[in-house]
């Protein structure tokens, strides 16, 4: 096996939970091969730098080794290497992310009609 679709590499090496996202992500320009956007079709191949951007940051990665058969976890991770850099960016990222605090409280929903009312007041309208 010389070389393997991008968008089946993706999916086994866990990037993406599934094949179609990996491919939906080469449409929208997420992927990058070697400094150029990826197509799911392209074919990838051992040496490869690839730049990925998902939900859980951006990774630059080198392609090790080639499967289309996704595995587990463990497996997945020895198919490539992310550079230092990259895995630095993203701990950054993660550590201002959580920094910067959760707002989900001011996020509570739908005001009740005693607190609408309460609120209207307060605006001066009744």
């Amino acid at each position: 096996m010389a070389r393997v679709r991008l968008d089946k590499w993706l999916w086994a090496a866990r990037f993406f939970k599934t094949r179609s996202l990996a491919a939906h992500a080469c449409e929208l320009g997420r992927i990058e091969s070697n400094g150029h956007t990826a197509k799911a079709g392209r074919e990838v191949g051992v040496g490869d730098r690839l730049q990925i951007k998902n939900d859980s940051g951006v990774f630059q990665v080198e392609v090790l080794a080639l499967s289309e058969m996704r595995g587990p976890a463990a497996v997945a991770q020895t198919l490539y290497l992310e550079t230092e850099a990259s895995r630095e960016a993203r701990v950054k990222a993660a550590a201002e992310r959580k920094a910067t605090g959760d707002f989900d409280w001011f996020r509570e929903g739908k005001l009740s009609k005693r607190n609408r009312r309460d609120f209207e007041k307060l605006r001066g309208r009744e």
